[in-house]
């Protein structure tokens, strides 16, 4: 298995700005000498939800602190992102770090980010998969040129070329860089299978929708000309949350304590871009959720629900928030338990 820690910069009640991104500098060096394998970072647009908006120059300071670790973003925004410039940032992070970096790409929201970076509506309703193309094709291809509704240039040499680096720790020889796709319906799903690049499932799904997806993402794969050889060997990411404590109540009360409050905060702060109406998750029925699909208890609880996870949808790779309790010092805990005392009971 690979397990990391997604870090979203969560603003808690009470917290400033530096306080929620210093969390995640300490959290991911926590994650590095606890022997995690990657570390997680968020994007999102003003809202306390998370503070950090750009999940690729976050993560361009996390590989440049630490020495091993993977780190991917779960996920840069693509609808407000130029793709060509997000796959140059890729390419330069994939070779300068020997492939440590992982780009992960998601549609987004309906939300006023579409209108403050000029991107319009439309570009959230129908704009998502020509840019997904022109990324993948930036990212596997050594010239490209665009002629679609929302991109139109002459053909350009990609410079960086990701493809000369000789061998990633994930990719393998001559390979693009890793990119994972977010996947919350079937449309993005159908995305991923095209290009045969791994989903990142939401934190909000138990694993029979996990299960049901990946089967589906076979089906979709295969019927786009992916060899069953290559669709076995796809890694997809399951988002979670961890809380390692003595006792399942113990875990558990820490998440209910925190999590709420800054749920309400920064789920409630989201505006729409054309006035939509939209509904909030409860903050408590929410937090209840998650601290019951996931890895939330002593160690082997924590330890049995991932590998429960793993055999039951055939996911071996997590991203796990370990950031609930909103607390720096309680998050290097929560990291450290679960890399001393979680990870040696994995399968």
């Amino acid at each position: 298995m690979r397990v990391g820690a997604f870090l979203l910069a969560a603003q808690f009640p009470g917290q400033g700005h530096t306080e929620a991104l210093h969390r995640v500098l300490r959290a991911t060096e926590a994650a590095e000498a606890a022997g995690l394998d990657d570390v997680w970072v968020a994007e999102h647009h003003f809202v306390p939800y998370g503070v950090c908006p750009s999940a690729v120059t976050l993560a361009a300071l996390l590989l440049g602190r630490t020495r091993r670790i993977g780190v991917g973003t779960a996920v840069s925004v693509l609808p407000t992102s130029h793709p060509v410039a997000l796959g140059e940032q890729t390419s330069l992070l994939h070779l300068t770090t020997g492939g440590r970096f992982t780009l992960g790409v998601g549609r987004g929201g309906p939300w006023v980010d579409l209108e403050v970076f000029g991107a319009g509506v439309e570009a959230y309703e129908a704009g998502y998969p020509e840019s997904l193309d022109l990324l993948m094709r930036w990212l596997r291809e050594p010239a490209v040129g665009a002629d679609g509704p929302r991109y139109s240039f002459r053909e350009v040499p990609v410079v960086p070329r990701p493809s000369e680096l000789p061998h990633a720790p994930v990719a393998g020889p001559g390979a693009a860089p890793p990119v994972v796709v977010a996947c919350t319906s079937q449309a993005s799903l159908r995305l991923a299978a095209r290009y045969g690049v791994p989903m990142l499932l939401g934190m909000h799904c138990g694993d029979d929708e996990k299960a049901r997806m990946v089967a589906a993402y076979r089906t979709e794969a295969l019927a786009h000309g992916h060899s069953l050889e290559q669709v076995h060997r796809i890694e997809h990411v399951s988002a979670g949350v961890v809380q390692v404590a003595d006792t399942r109540e113990e875990a558990v009360e820490t998440l209910v304590k925190a999590m709420p409050g800054w749920l309400r905060q920064g789920l409630g702060a989201h505006v729409t871009v054309d006035g939509r109406e939209r509904r909030m998750r409860d903050p408590h029925a929410y937090t209840d959720l998650l601290c019951s699909l996931h890895a939330v208890g002593p160690p082997e609880l924590c330890a049995r629900r991932l590998n429960e996870t793993a055999e039951r949808t055939g996911i071996r790779r997590f991203a796990l928030l370990v950031e609930g309790s909103g607390d720096v010092a309680e998050t290097e805990r929560n990291v450290a338990r679960l890399g001393g005392e979680v990870l040696p009971r994995l399968r």
